[in-house]
């Protein structure tokens, strides 16, 4: 067993962040706090991914399911059909290899957990 304390937790930049939709107000940023180091789980990777405000990930996949627990700010969730504002307490299930992107709004930072199979 091993407990984790999120402020102890290095972040570590992001190098590729995409502007939401609609955007204007230059560049974005993100950085991650990786809360299992590659090769500690053999099942589940996780981390903490703080977005600035106006910043996502762009469309991307999976190739497992992958759930995120809203932990501070306001973001939005889009798939191919919808797009959805999601706020601290929020949890999304994206579906493995459905075609999404997450990220802040243009009024808010946004942090999430971010759980994955080990891949």
């Amino acid at each position: 067993m091993r407990v984790i304390r999120i402020a102890e937790v290095d972040i570590v930049p992001i190098e590729t962040a995409t502007p939401i939709p609609g955007w204007t107000g230059g560049d974005v940023k993100r950085t991650r706090q990786p809360l299992l180091p590659e090769g500690a789980s053999k099942t589940f990777n996780s981390s903490i991914v703080n977005f600035e405000k106006g910043c996502g990930t762009g469309w991307h996949t999976h190739k497992s399911d992958q759930m995120l627990v809203v932990t501070a700010g306001i973001g939005i969730v889009a798939d191919e059909n919808h797009q959805q504002e999601i706020t601290v307490g929020d949890v999304v299930h994206v579906l493995q290899g459905e075609n999404h992107w997450h990220g802040a709004t243009a009024d808010s930072y946004m942090s999430h957990i971010t759980i994955t199979a080990a891949e």
